[in-house]
């Protein structure tokens, strides 16, 4: 199967965006539709400074989804490239940095409504880009690729072969439709890696809690203040979080969500891109 899709969409299709295209971008920055984060009038200039736009005036009151319409058309017709900065703004997981579970749903709805448009967000070293692709075959994400072995990180040979037998059976889940299993599988093992680290590394923040009380946000955090994980790796861990949590059907039914393939291969690129790290930062 061909797919045909460039690494940069053209100026145009940007100029061309559908009304129906900005009423949808209007709905998921002010939090409108379902699901989407929810900004109130106070948060709206911001996010349009943040995307990069200019002169953007405060919110005056009126309702949010209208006074933002009005704007992206006023934009649009300028052809200054706002609304592409908007949509790249909107696809950050810089953006959902305290609401990381936020994020999915957005980049979700996001790729829907840019298939309209012949469009898609592609990501490239951690940023959104804008590309062509195909709506009839659309290309998956790359995944972040495992650069390192367990026992690059985990020097207790014991431990290690229980990682690697975690993992193992992760890459069976995946390959047999096993998604939730898969995902469960892989927060379970990344736990199991920080746990490990917090043991046997010399940190100069403590853990904030006792670590047979730490969960795995508090070990994610800790990683991360230490300078053993990245910026990224820390955003993409919560999101695994979320999704390990759906152990419980409970949770699963509240989130109305349940794990599929690209569910399960993010959390992949989570877990690769969290070893990368540690084993990068390992002295």
């Amino acid at each position: 199967m061909t797919v045909n899709w460039t690494t940069t969409a053209r100026q145009s299709d940007m100029e061309n965006f559908d009304e129906s295209t900005l009423e949808e971008l209007a709905a998921m920055i002010s939090g409108d539709e379902a699901g989407m984060k929810r900004r109130g009038g106070w948060e709206l200039a911001p996010f349009l400074r943040r995307a990069g736009w200019e002169d953007v005036p405060d919110h005056d009151g009126s309702p949010r989804h209208p006074w933002l319409l009005d704007l992206l058309r006023e934009r649009k017709e300028d052809d200054a490239g706002d609304i592409e900065r908007v949509v790249l703004r909107l696809a950050d997981r810089r953006e959902y940095q305290q609401q990381a579970s936020e994020y999915i749903p957005v980049i979700e709805r996001l790729q829907e409504v840019l298939a309209l448009e012949g469009l898609r967000v592609d990501y490239r070293n951690g940023r959104p880009n804008l590309v062509e692709y195909d709506p009839d075959h659309p290309p998956r994400p790359q995944r972040v690729e495992l650069k390192v072995t367990i026992t690059d990180i985990v020097a207790d040979p014991d431990l290690a072969r229980a990682v690697q037998l975690r993992l193992d059976e992760a890459h069976t889940c995946q390959e047999n439709g096993a998604y939730t299993s898969a995902v469960i599988m892989l927060g379970s093992l990344l736990e199991g890696v920080l746990v490990h680290a917090a043991e046997v590394r010399p940190a100069g923040t403590p853990l904030s809690k006792p670590l047979r009380a730490a969960g795995m946000q508090d070990l994610v955090q800790h990683a991360h203040v230490n300078g053993w994980i990245d910026q990224d790796a820390k955003m993409a861990s919560e999101l695994l979080r979320t999704y390990r949590n759906l152990v419980h059907p409970l949770a699963e039914k509240r989130a109305k969500h349940s794990a599929d393939f690209d569910t399960a291969d993010l959390c992949w690129s989570t877990v690769n891109a969290v070893l990368n790290d540690l084993a990068a930062s390992r002295v």
